[in-house]
């Protein structure tokens, strides 16, 4: 399962966020002062970049080595950190679906909006399935209250 994590979900945001951020930047510069227009996505995907690498290299380095080496058993401390950075990341995704008005582009937005509000809709499926993979199924094998 972690190897699924790494490839599907990891992999994935590191790939995902910095072309959705250059779309972003693009979209705000030329539609600055349009109705709609998504002012500080750009900014909010730069801070789940952020967010999301430190959390995930915490995952890669620390957690997951430690997974692997337990087979099973409790490692409640990091769990609870990460869980709770999972919050964390809840919320910047409600952050992007409200500036994108939940991914509607207006009418007549240009290929770049449209690219751009639909990677995005697709980075925060991907997001949710991954804190529910991880909250749900990989985290409960390693907590001592399971």
């Amino acid at each position: 399962m972690i190897d699924h994590v790494l490839s599907r979900y990891h992999e994935v945001h590191r790939s995902q966020l910095p072309e959705l951020i250059l779309l972003a930047r693009k979209v705000e510069q030329v539609h600055a002062g349009k109705p709609g227009v998504p002012a500080g996505l750009a900014d909010t995907l730069q801070a789940a970049l952020g967010e999301l690498e430190v959390h995930m290299k915490k995952e890669e380095l620390i957690l997951f080595p430690a997974m692997r080496r337990k087979g099973a058993g409790a490692l409640d401390g990091p769990i609870t950190q990460l869980r709770h950075e999972h919050v964390d990341h809840g919320e910047l995704v409600e952050r992007i679906t409200e500036l994108t008005g939940d991914f509607t582009v207006p009418e007549g937005g240009c290929g770049t909006w449209r690219a751009l509000y639909a990677g995005a809709a697709q980075f925060k499926d991907d997001l949710i399935e991954h804190i529910h993979l991880e909250n749900n199924i990989l985290f409960p094998r390693f907590e001592s209250s399971h």
